[in-house]
Formats: structure tokens, sequence, C-alpha cells
């Protein structure tokens, strides 16, 4: 029986996530996000203007459609938007990650652990998004904050201009279904089903004119981490609903302590499988919980899938990340950003 409810619990979320992940895919394919790179190299001004604007474009997608899309196809946008000023690439290169991570508590599709923590309460997408507004606003803008003054140094004040080659961009099915995945994502209590439909139906339909490869598919999904999330998921629910021990650590904890435990085990064992252990019995502070599960993975890399997806998308665009500048840039903006979201919860009573 507890095998069923963790799997009831699990399934959802990675639904919802394979189809977010497949109409980014096809917005990618179309150029959306190409586009939106060239655009933004040709913003006039300083380089921190255009800086501040790829940290917006970062937070608009992982709020829509999902901090793992983000990250994917947006990685790559921020990385030509650098080199196409002729600036330190560096800054752009955290920042897609970071923002990610902050701005991922706007919508129950913007983060799995959104929907694996609230499990025993949905709540619309519009509830859920009235709810956390201040907080999720105040998380993103304590981290680019953050990053503008981590970063000063390496945003220059002048506007050079490297060398872009510029390509033509598709008018397909990629806006409307990014269109279509945001409504289902606010409106519907649980999207998954219908934004995995949007996501297989487009897919198919660029499979067949031969815009697509299967190899293409699951490089972009990548079934087997998200399988064995699943699966690591779904074992660490079970354990959590025959042993009291996570629960009872919860019970004896406010809201700041909730954040806390919730940050910690996200970096020990990933947020996914760490959601699905706190969560699996009814919860005091769910939200909290959420601060602790969304922003902590910004302490390390090892904390969420979006920043393995980082690291592979960032090496694809010719990047070289590093593990230990992730930890040392993230440490002070997850705790600045943490501190904040909490507060603005506390002060305007946001639900627990």
């Amino acid at each position: 029986m507890s095998l069923r409810e963790a799997a009831a619990q699990v399934w959802p979320p990675f639904v919802l996530v394979t189809g977010l992940l497949l109409i980014g895919l096809i917005a990618h394919r179309d150029g959306l996000f190409e586009l939106a790179g060239q655009t933004l190299h040709r913003l006039p001004g300083p380089t921190s203007v255009m800086f501040g604007t790829c940290l917006l474009l970062v937070a608009v997608v992982t709020a829509v459609l999902n901090l793992d899309t983000a990250v994917v196809f947006l990685t790559p946008v921020l990385l030509h938007a650098a080199r196409g000023r002729g600036v330190d690439e560096e800054p752009f290169l955290y920042a897609s990650v970071y923002i990610a991570n902050a701005s991922s508590l706007y919508l129950p599709g913007s983060n799995l652990t959104n929907l694996l923590v609230l499990a025993h309460q949905p709540i619309s997408g519009a509830t859920f998004a009235a709810e956390m507004l201040a907080v999720a606003l105040a998380a993103t803008l304590a981290t680019a904050v953050g990053l503008l003054l981590l970063f000063r140094r390496q945003l220059p004040a002048g506007t050079r201009r490297g060398k872009v080659r510029a390509r033509g961009h598709a008018v397909g099915l990629g806006l409307p279904a990014t269109a279509a995945a945001a409504g289902f994502t606010v409106w519907l209590r649980n999207p998954a089903i219908p934004v995995l439909a949007v996501g297989v139906a487009c897919t198919t339909i660029e499979l067949l004119r031969g815009r697509l490869r299967w190899r293409q598919v699951t490089h972009a999904v990548g079934p087997l981490v998200l399988a064995g999330l699943f699966l690591t998921s779904v074992a660490l629910g079970t354990l959590a609903r025959s042993w009291d021990g996570p629960a009872q650590l919860l019970a004896g904890a406010g809201r700041w302590g909730t954040t806390a435990i919730g940050a910690l085990t996200a970096i020990t064992i990933n947020n996914l499988p760490a959601a699905v252990l706190l969560s699996a019995r009814p919860l005091t502070h769910p939200r909290a919980l959420l601060i602790g599960l969304n922003i902590g993975p910004n302490l390390a890399a090892t904390g969420s899938l979006s920043a393995l997806l980082w690291l592979r998308a960032a090496r694809q665009a010719g990047a070289q990340p590093s593990l230990r500048t992730f930890s040392l840039r993230g440490v002070p903006l997850a705790v600045l950003a943490m501190t904040v979201a909490l507060g603005a919860a506390t002060i305007l009573s946001t639900p627990q």
C-alpha cells in the first residue's frame, strides 16, 4: 500500500517535466531561444543591462515552463549573448542555473518539488501562484541583486560586440505549445497528462516531418536520469511512509528549521528524492520546505536535476563549469535568497 501511495505521489511531476522538456525542445528547434539570445546581445546600454535582462528571461522561462527546461535551452543562449558582446562568459554561465533554481517557486510546474510537496493538498496553479508570488519574487530579486554584486567587475560598462552567426527562425509549433503548457500549468490542478499530450503530439509531428531525430529527443529528455530519480523517489517515499523519522524531525522545526532541513537534505540526496522523503506525511510548513528544496540546491551541484542538466548543456556549448566554483559562488547567493524569501513569507503572513 505504501509503495502504491508513493508512486501515486511521484508520477505526476515526472510526467509533467517530461512534457515540458519535449515542448522546450520544440521551441528550441524553432529558434525561439536563439532569437532571444540574438536580441539580448543587441540591447543598447552597458553589459550589466543585458545581464539583468538575461536573468529576467531565465526567470520567466523557469516560471512558465520548468527550471530544467530553462537550464537546458537557455544556458547556451546566455553564453552566446556573452560571446556576442565579447565579454567574460562566466557570469552568464553560472547565473543561468542560480536564477533558475531561485525562480522555481512561482507555479507548481516550475519545479517538480512543488508538486511532490503539495501532493497532500493539491491546489490550482493560480492559487499556488497567488500564495507564493511575494516569496518567489523575493527569492528571484535577492539572487539577481546578489549576482550583479558578485560579478560586477566582470560586467564591463561598454557595449562591445563580438561576431555571431545569425540563422533564420521558423514559425512552428514551439510558440503555441509553450502557450498551451503555460495555460495548463496555471489553471489545472494536475496538468501532467495534458502537458505531456501536447509535448508528445508536437514531437511526433516534428519527427514525421524529419525536423527531429529520436536521438535529439532522448538527449533532451534524459529518460535514464529521470527513471533513476523516479525509482529512487518512490523507494524513499515508501520508506518514509513506514518510518516516522523525517516527520518527527520536521514536526519540531519551525519555518527556518524546515527550510534548513530541506536545503541540507537536497544537497545530500538531490532535491527530488528529498522532497518525497520529507513530504510523505502532511507537513506543518510545506512552503518553507519548498524554499529549502528549491533554493538550497544553489549550495552545491548535487542538489538538483537542473544542476546536472546545466553541466551537460554548458559543456556541450563549449564552456568549462567548475563544481568548486558553483559552490563558492552559490553558497552566499543561496543563503541570501532563502533568508529574504523566508522574511517575505513571515512579514506578509504567507501560508505555511
